[in-house]
């Protein structure tokens, strides 16, 4: 190698050392992916919906997802979702299974590029509950069905979630003149019905909003449709829900399967006049949506099966599921 008088290397040895430092300096700084975790949604007892954001896809993604685990700091050596290839920025969603009922989980979206693993924020997040207990300390099983998580059997609480006592009202005529909260049990008979079929309510209960425990509510209509289409519609979804065989409800107890777990029994309906009627044949469940002034949406089946909207006057007592906040 020939070397001139000011002892500098010739250029054109010079170009390539310069150039080769620029790519590796640039690939540090410019060219690393860069992801957010985003928000965490469907929380059910044993799921749960992830979302993320990616910003700069740098030199190309290999691998991106979520990873979570019960422990802080979570990393792709723990449970994470593997979405493949990613040659553009934009959002992207996983799908965290084989979770524990109420039970804290740590997740952070990540990228690879390369050897290297950039991890967004880590957020937390409760999967729901496996049961819950009203403001008598009755427990009740919880089912999920699609994203809804509901109690498995009618309410029978005689105190609000704050403790304070729902008025018994017994008498037929008092029962009609209410336009307060009211409860019951069918045929005013404790002892032969509550344990089973659950208590009966007026809606001036339900509009409480003290009714159901913390953090549960009396679904709304349209919350019920939801549970009525991810059934399968109307026609089928009673089967469904409806506890199998005549033990609770008469025959014929039409296509009861109750593949759900709901568990729905016929607890009867206190009419608006205080009169009692339709044990074993009939259950009405109240949603929280009114239809009009003096009347509310609720719903019904039969022992010949289906689930039907109807609409009871605001001073019937019917029975009550409560669904997950």
């Amino acid at each position: 190698m020939t070397v001139n008088k000011n002892n500098k290397l010739p250029r054109h040895l010079l170009i390539p050392v310069i150039y080769m430092v620029i790519v590796t300096t640039c690939g540090k700084i410019e060219y690393m992916p860069k992801v957010l975790t985003g928000t965490i949604s469907s929380i059910t007892l044993e799921s749960a919906r992830a979302e993320g954001n990616l910003i700069d896809v740098g030199g190309g993604i290999h691998q991106h997802g979520h990873c979570w685990s019960t422990s802080p700091n979570t990393d792709v050596s723990d449970s994470k979702t593997s979405l493949g290839l990613k040659a553009s920025t934009g959002l992207f969603t996983s799908s965290l299974t084989g979770l524990h009922p109420e039970t804290k989980y740590y997740v952070r979206a990540y990228a690879q590029s390369g050897i290297e693993i950039i991890y967004g924020e880590e957020i937390s997040f409760t999967t729901g509950q496996s049961n819950v207990t009203d403001g008598d300390g009755i427990v009740y099983d919880v089912i999920q069905i699609g994203t809804q998580l509901w109690m498995k059997e009618n309410l029978k609480t005689t105190k609000f979630n704050d403790g304070t006592n729902i008025p018994l009202v017994t008498d037929n005529s008092d029962w009609s003149d209410l336009t307060t909260p009211g409860y019951c049990c069918y045929d005013n008979d404790d002892a032969t019905y509550k344990d089973m079929y659950g208590a009966l309510y007026n809606y001036y209960a339900v509009t409480s909003g003290k009714l159901c425990p913390a953090g549960w509510h009396v679904p709304t209509d349209y919350e019920w449709v939801i549970l009525t289409d991810y059934l399968g519609g109307e026609l089928v979804a009673g089967g469904k829900l409806k506890q199998s065989g005549t033990d609770y409800w008469n025959s014929p107890n039409y296509s009861a399967t109750n593949e759900t777990g709901f568990t729905a029994l016929p607890g009867g309906i206190r009419n608006n006049d205080g009169s009692f009627s339709e044990i074993k044949d009939h259950g009405y469940w109240w949603s929280h949506t009114e239809s009009s002034i003096i009347y509310a949406y609720c719903r019904e089946m039969n022992t010949y099966g289906g689930i039907h909207r109807y609409t009871k006057r605001i001073n019937c007592g019917l029975s009550v599921r409560c669904v997950r906040d």
